[in-house]
């Protein structure tokens, strides 16, 4: 596990405005691979010594060109057009050696920057980075660490986030929240779990005013958060439900709704897929996103693919009247950000979903949002769906976090509904994989979903997490052509969104995954030797 982090430094500035960082990088050679942005304001540094790995980034003067006012801006994560196509060895090494090239302007009110590239090569394995920096930076204030540091869950500044941490010297689960970049433990005995929080008349209101205990920054108990390098004595994230259960909603987005068909008629064959994604789409086309489930149009699709021999019963949940709602895994068993997520072994052909997950509360009120890793073995579901137990449920395989955003005044349904959920992959073989998710191509809303789940049919004593469902579907080949893409073992997920930040879990097999032994059981022995209950 490698922690990064950024000093700037330019006396007498020592209060960041608006800055923005990027970097992406990859661990080479050590079998760990992480990608990801992060701001903070220490010496760049792995985690295995106090010495600094790279030199302080130090604020050039300005030239005369720059007093003139003649700098530009960029945007964070914009390198210019020679770095996006990668740079040579000795380039990368003349960059290091001066630190790095930094234009701007000085203002009266401090110093506004643009591109600020860095980028060293692996040498013999180790450390390859690559840094763009964006922003502003003000003299004469007082530092605030608060307005310096980012880190790797993405939050907004903005929002109410609720979470669950452990940490060593706690025998239960932490109920927290986040305040000035502070994970704040804030359980009590009115709220000694998620769920109760959740139960409240007003949770952003009980969040907002209950007191608590900082137990470490978020930048640091996220960085700690990865399984791999985990140090056992500090905190760690954990996800943000407990008792709730969790459950999954099928086949949402009409968009995917032929991969599923293609899946089935595939019999869990990835080579088979091409050919008859093309069959169908050239059956129907490509573009379903304005078909709306159980009307007339939805039905003469159906009627079409019938017609052809493609019936399925994902038709029925894609584009008839009911949705699929089914079991994710059991309360107490997701996983959270910086955890593994597993693939069981006998699958060869699977996928992560990038979804958004709605929180509710036992009378089916929606409280909140989490991101979520809908993990998926396309080959088991593809042989029948009676085997969607084996295809979704396995140790690990239910990821969720970094926290939920309790709904306000900054965040509602709405901004659900607008939302995009963004996916990377990145494997330890080079590839890459991104893509993305638009909630407006949702064929059912968020409170229907919910609706169809819970309510006097079935109820949901403490509440429920509901994975709403995904469009993307990733078919780039990974190898071989027309073998779709599949995991490996050490790919690093990152499923993101601006108003809920990012979720990252590494992918292992399931038995490799740490086993789920801390039920409900053991949460309420605990808290009752805590006095919380």
């Amino acid at each position: 596990m490698v922690t990064l982090a950024l000093e700037l430094r330019e006396n007498p500035i020592v209060d960041f405005m608006d800055l923005k960082v990027r970097f992406d990088f990859v661990v080479w050679g050590t079998g760990n691979s992480i990608r990801g942005p992060a701001v903070a304001n220490h010496v760049l540094a792995d985690s295995q010594s106090p010495r600094p790995a790279l030199p302080l980034i130090r604020l050039p003067a300005p030239s005369p060109r720059e007093k003139r006012g003649e700098g530009k801006r960029s945007s964070a994560g914009d390198p210019s057009p020679r770095s996006s196509r990668g740079e040579g060895k000795g380039e990368g090494q003349r960059r290091h050696r001066r630190s790095a090239s930094t234009k701007g302007t000085r203002h009266q009110s401090g110093w506004t920057f643009g591109k600020n590239l860095l980028r060293l090569p692996p040498k013999n394995g180790g450390l390859a980075i690559t840094l763009t920096v964006s922003g502003m930076l003000k003299a004469d204030q007082p530092t605030k660490r608060t307005d310096t540091m980012t880190d790797p869950t993405r939050l907004p500044a903005d929002g109410l986030f609720i979470g669950r941490a452990r940490t060593s010297d706690a025998s239960h689960p932490l109920v927290v929240t986040v305040r000035d970049g502070e994970v704040i433990d804030i359980t009590s005995s009115a709220a000694p779990t998620v769920r109760d929080l959740c139960e409240m008349k007003d949770p952003a209101g009980h969040v907002r005013s209950a007191k608590g205990k900082a137990i470490g920054s978020l930048a640091d108990i996220a960085a700690n958060s990865f399984e791999a390098g985990r140090d056992a004595k500090k905190p760690i994230l954990l996800s943000p439900v407990d008792l709730q259960a969790v459950k999954a909603s099928g086949v949402t987005f009409v968009v995917s709704l032929l991969e599923r068909v293609i899946e089935e008629q595939a019999r869990g064959s990835a080579e088979k897929a091409d050919a008859i994604r093309a069959d169908i789409a050239g059956l129907i086309g490509h573009d379903l996103s304005k078909l709306k489930p159980g009307s007339p149009e939805a039905m003469e699709i159906k009627a079409k693919l019938i017609q052809r021999g493609a019936w399925s019963q994902y038709l029925e949940v894609g584009i008839g009247p009911d949705a699929e709602i089914f079991t994710k895994c059991q309360p107490m068993a997701s996983v959270g950000f910086g955890a593994d997520v597993g693939l069981h072994p006998v699958s060869t052909w699977n996928n992560p979903e990038p979804e958004i997950a709605m929180v509710a509360d036992s009378s089916g009120r929606i409280v909140g949002a989490t991101l979520g890793n809908d993990v998926n073995l396309r080959d088991v579901e593809g042989r029948s769906a009676l085997l969607l137990g084996k295809a979704k449920d396995n140790n690990a395989s239910a990821s969720l976090g970094p926290f939920i955003r309790l709904f306000d005044e900054t965040f509602s349904i709405a901004d659900v509904k607008r939302a995009t959920v963004r996916l990377s992959v990145e494997g330890e073989d080079g590839f890459s994989l991104e893509g993305a998710s638009s909630m407006a191509e949702i064929s059912r809303s968020p409170e229907e979903l919910v609706k169809a789940a819970m309510g006097p049919h079935h109820q949901y004593p403490d509440g429920l997490a509901l994975y709403l469902g995904t469009m993307f579907v990733p078919s780039k080949d990974r190898g071989e052509k027309g073998k779709g893409f599949t995991h490996k073992v050490g790919d690093i997920v990152t499923i993101s969104s601006e108003k809920l930040g990012a979720l990252v879990n590494r992918v292992r097999l399931s038995p490799d995954c740490p086993h789920w032994t801390y039920g409900a059981s053991h949460l309420m022995r605990d808290l009752a030797k805590a006095g919380l209950i």
